[in-house]
């Protein structure tokens, strides 16, 4: 019957996103291609946060980790906390990719935030 969609096969056109981002990169059905590469204006980085130490250390690794990887790419820094709480975040620092969370509470180094960035589908 498949009220909740279980035991409804897919069809051929119904492509399934690899990455958890879901971004229109490299899908299921398609042989394995090239990682997505980003293009300026389309990768979106936020660091959520009050303005504490750790936001401001978040910040300054983030803004590190994407200069490393050679993108074009404004980091920006949210500290309104209703806009904070508008993406559902109860934990800061944050780091914010396309509007979804990647890093909750911690502070993590540059070179562990270029391997995040590179398993968001982008390259530099």
């Amino acid at each position: 019957m498949g009220l909740f969609g279980f035991g409804k096969k897919k069809t051929a056109n119904e492509a399934t996103p690899v990455c958890t981002c879901q971004c229109s990169g490299t899908t299921v059905d398609a042989p394995a291609a090239e990682p997505v590469k980003a293009v300026s204006g389309t990768l979106s980085i936020q660091v959520l946060g009050t303005g504490c130490a750790s936001c401001h250390a978040l910040l300054e690794n983030t803004k590190a980790a994407v200069s490393s990887m050679g993108l074009d790419v404004n980091v920006e820094y949210v500290t309104d906390m209703a806009q904070i709480a508008g993406y559902g975040v109860m934990r800061v620092p944050a780091l914010m990719v396309n509007g979804k969370p990647v890093v909750l509470g911690k502070v993590p180094k540059p070179e562990e935030l270029v391997k995040l960035l590179k398993q968001s589908c982008f390259q530099p």
